[in-house]
């Protein structure tokens, strides 16, 4: 009996029990780059920097219409500072297609309003407006930052960082105390903070002298002796508030990683880091890190948009391929987070069905919400592809749901990729807390997340 069900059933293991001495260290190596990433690519705009320096310093090059190609070539393009692109050029014609890797390194977050400093009762604040799904009370009592980009009056940039250092102040959101709370604990969770309460406090010291909004007023002279910047100039500028504190390790093994903004860069640094050391594939591998995926992917960066038809057209163009026969023979691993099993909160999950950690990169045939609304829903063929590729270079996976049916539900980019007639299959890192300000994942599992764009790349 035991034989056949082994031989029978499909009966997945914790990937410790399979991990070597030898792959157990490149884990860990791999890990502390991926935290040092994490630590320098809080927003969007910093990791695609990150990614450009980087990259460039692996030999890519930027792309421009006209560039000719050969295998093994190395180039990016910098989609106006949002989101990036990279390609190592294959042995093959673009006419048999590409394998696409495609992550988001947006997160949820608080942005500034256009016109975010005011004062109250003699403390002066930021205005935001949250940006993707957040349960908002866990963005009270937390300490905070402030990073972004300012274009001056005169045209200038001015990058702004506040509350990273350890020398810096950090910002604060405030919450009610408990002893006058008994009417705001009968509130509803999503009540309980409300969205124009997410108010970010700065200071308390007045300038010296009469008059009003003078705490205001100290505040926008400090601004503008270290930033040269004016009230006028947040018209023109792009502040998010997240977080303070660097990704750390979680757990007395030390088995788990804590940070902000694991959704989704924790994928998006899966697919760099296979890239920059490869030699020349059999197919042209393609690394995308879009931007607002957590609004709908939508504008000039996110995976709507038709930045990433500009570049594969110049790559095709390089070769003399059509764009449309390129896509129709690629392959998309749309590779984002999932949720993970967490004991605490069973009931939303269905235990037969859900990814759990440590079991590796986590296969997703659909996300989706109610009647799968919203998700690409990957063929039978597609999802053979993907099991063979991971089970011929030895990677550990497990399958994935967005909890119970009914439950809620998310979304990826893979429709969008699918709409260009791209085969795309979901497949990402499983996440504990996903979209809390700080979230857990495994190491193990980011450790076969990037061993899976791997070997979607070489395939």
């Amino acid at each position: 009996m035991e034989e056949l069900k082994n031989t029978l059933f499909y009966a997945p293991k914790n990937g410790y029990a399979t991990l070597t001495e030898e792959q157990r260290a490149e884990m860990e190596c791999y890990c502390k780059r991926y935290a040092a990433f994490m630590d320098e690519s809080k927003t969007e705009r910093e990791a695609t920097a990150w990614t450009v320096s980087t990259a460039i310093a692996n030999g890519f090059k930027g792309m421009v219409p006209g560039m000719e190609l050969k295998p093994g070539d190395k180039v990016f393009y910098n989609n106006r500072g949002k989101s990036i692109i990279l390609a190592v050029i294959g042995s093959e014609s673009l006419a048999q297609g590409a394998n696409i890797c495609a992550a988001h390194t947006d997160s949820p977050r608080m942005d500034l309003k256009p016109n975010p400093l005011y004062e109250e009762s003699e403390i002066a604040y930021f205005k935001t407006h949250y940006y993707g799904g957040i349960k908002k009370y866990q963005w009270a009592t937390i300490p905070l930052a402030l990073h972004g980009v300012v274009y001056r009056k005169d045209g200038s940039l001015v990058t702004i960082t506040i509350g990273e250092d350890d020398n810096d102040p950090i910002l604060y959101v405030s919450d009610l105390l408990i002893h006058l709370s008994a009417d705001q604990l009968q509130k509803p969770a999503a009540k309980v903070i409300e969205g124009e309460q997410l108010n970010v406090i700065l200071g308390t010291e007045p300038l010296n002298g009469e008059g009003s909004d003078l705490v205001k007023l100290h505040i926008m002279k400090l601004l503008n002796e270290k930033y040269g910047i004016t009230e006028s100039d947040f018209l023109s500028a792009e502040l998010t508030i997240v977080p303070a504190g660097k990704c750390r390790e979680v757990g007395l093994d030390r088995s788990l990683l804590g940070a902000y903004g694991h959704d989704d860069r924790v994928c998006a640094f899966a697919e760099i880091e296979p890239l920059l050391t490869m030699g020349i594939p059999k197919h042209t591998a393609v690394c995308i890190l879009a931007d607002k995926e957590e609004i709908g992917s939508v504008g000039i960066s996110g995976m709507r948009s038709q930045a990433f038809e500009y570049f594969m057209e110049m790559l095709c163009d390089s070769q003399g391929v059509k764009l449309t026969q390129c896509f129709a023979n690629s392959f998309c691993l749309s590779a984002d987070v999932t949720n993970a099993f967490d004991p605490n909160f069973a009931e939303t999950c269905d235990r037969r069905n859900n990814s759990k950690v440590n079991y590796g990169v986590a296969i997703c045939k659909y996300t989706g919400a109610r009647g799968k609304s919203g998700a690409s829903d990957a063929s039978a063929e597609a999802m053979g592809h993907i099991r063979t590729v991971l089970d011929n270079a030895g990677v550990l996976w497990q399958t994935a749901t967005m909890g119970k049916v009914d439950q809620g539900g998310g979304g990826t980019v893979a429709g969008y990729m699918a709409d260009r007639n791209i085969v795309t299959v979901d497949a990402g890192v499983p996440v504990i807390s996903m979209h809390a300000p700080i979230e857990l994942v495994s190491k193990l599992d980011c450790y076969m997340t990037m061993l899976a764009c791997k070997a979607i790349y070489l395939a």
